[in-house]
């Protein structure tokens, strides 16, 4: 017998566009984050429209039935992830790029959009959308702003929420809020837009955005350099911090990392056998601008202790050199699974943070590799474990919880990029304490009074 709410729903978006088969809707019941729960959707639905995102939503609020949005189940926090008798919300269909405006440098954008597509494209135009999560060759614009994702040009461009000029959302009655400008400057009312980039799908569901673009960089220079110890590297990037130097690309690699990358890539990266950390560093000002960059960022380097440091223009040297950092996670699957953490401490700390994951690693008797963007202090601790082994995976689970605890002692926070999804409720709870928590708590009873979007991610009502 048909459930009356699919029947519905079949009624506003056609039979191939409701989902209820368990071998496929299994498909989009969790994100890549396996530490997080998931549960048996009632059914999974792909709207191709925002009228269709809006027919859903007014139909469950009718039977009471909950909503998970998703976009293409990139993230690392569980965010997207199916509860039981839920209807998971896809929004891969609502795929266009409404408009790139060349003379006021923006865009408008559905979220099913994919980033590098999206960046493709508005690179035609001698534009650039900065916002480069690891995953841009195939996360969506939606998940992007629904978890304000980062990346490598953070430290430079900022993250999601500072490229976003407006956003169209859905809200829990089924109306549509369009909220932000297209100006350059704009006060009036509250900042709606920034509220619910990185929500994570549970205040609204985003249907479009518009976002600033940037004039399309010049080709990048690369640094790289290596210390004998994460000290010495730690003090580097400081220093760059306080000679106001902002590289367009800076990252840190421990000696786990090294080493599981020349593994990987049958290579020599040139560093000594006793090397412990490795600094990549690029400037994407172009020319003169450019040289003087790497060369006091290189003079910083040689200064705090770096054994090697080594500057090159040559585009092709520079992408060899950084697949070295782009290659760790697949590098370390020759070792067993990883699970990688998201934490964002003080850049003046980050040598902290490392020597704390060697400690940890210790304790627990796993591999942890330390990767990170280094510009912004956002690093990601990435443990090893084996695939079939239930002891490993909980001593796995043991160690992220243990950086977390780290990374809030060194005056931190839990996410940097990820986002707290169904992983780190309890470590929200911590960090922003009880006050914070109920502001939360208020603004979410505001906005979605039943509770409709995305319940149990974040916090608890």
């Amino acid at each position: 017998m048909s459930n009356p709410l699919v029947t519905r729903l079949r009624e506003h978006l056609g039979t191939a566009a409701v989902l209820t088969d368990t071998d496929v809707t299994d498909a989009y019941s969790r994100d890549m984050m396996p530490l997080a729960d998931s549960g048996k959707p009632l059914a999974v639905v792909l709207p191709s429209d925002v009228e269709g995102v809006q027919a859903v939503v007014k139909a469950c609020a009718e039977f009471e039935v909950p909503i998970v949005p998703r976009g293409a189940g990139s993230g690392l926090s569980g965010a997207a992830n199916a509860i039981d008798g839920c209807v998971v919300l896809v929004l891969t269909k609502l795929d266009q790029i409404v408009e790139i405006d060349e003379g006021n440098r923006l865009a408008v954008v559905q979220p099913g959009v994919v980033n590098l597509d999206f960046r493709n494209a508005v690179e035609k135009h001698g534009l650039f959308y900065p916002p480069d999560p690891s995953s841009y060759d195939w996360c969506t614009i939606g998940g992007n702003l629904s978890t304000n994702a980062g990346g490598l040009c953070c430290v430079k461009y900022g993250v999601t929420t500072d490229s976003v000029l407006g956003l169209e959302v859905v809200l829990a009655d089924g109306s549509v809020l369009k909220t932000g400008r297209r100006t350059v400057k704009g006060v009036a009312g509250y900042d709606l837009a920034r509220l619910f980039v990185g929500s994570e799908g549970t205040l609204g569901v985003i249907t479009q955005a518009t976002v600033a673009l940037k004039p399309l960089p010049q080709l990048p220079s690369t640094l790289v350099a290596a210390f004998n110890s994460t000290e010495a590297a730690g003090e580097a990037v400081a220093r760059v911090v306080r000679e106001g130097l902002v590289p367009s690309l800076m990252e840190i690699m421990d000696a786990t990392s090294i080493k599981a990358a020349e593994a990987y890539l049958k290579t020599d990266l040139g560093t000594s056998a006793d090397c412990k950390a490795l600094l990549l560093a690029q400037s994407d000002s172009g020319g003169e601008v450019a040289r003087r960059e790497l060369a006091v960022l290189e003079q910083i380097c040689v200064d705090c202790g770096a054994d090697l440091a080594y500057a090159t223009e040559d585009l092709e040297e520079g992408k060899m050199l950084l697949q070295a950092r782009r290659v760790v996670l697949t590098a370390l699957e020759m070792y067993g699974v990883w699970l990688t953490d998201d934490v964002c401490v003080p850049r003046t700390r980050i040598a902290e943070l490392i020597a704390g994951c060697e400690r940890i690693s210790e304790e627990v008797g796993l591999r942890i590799a330390v990767v990170g963007h280094a510009g912004d202090g956002n690093m990601h601790p990435t443990i090893v474990y084996a695939p079939d082994s239930e002891e490993e995976f909980a001593r796995a689970r043991t160690a992220f919880d243990a950086i977390l605890d780290v990374a809030l002692s060194l005056g931190g926070t839990v996410t940097g990029e990820h986002g707290i999804g169904r992983i780190k409720r309890e470590w929200l709870a911590k960090e922003i304490g009880e006050v914070g928590l109920r502001v939360h708590r208020q603004i979410k009873q505001a906005l979605d009074p039943g509770n409709l979007f995305n319940p149990g991610s974040m916090f608890s009502l």
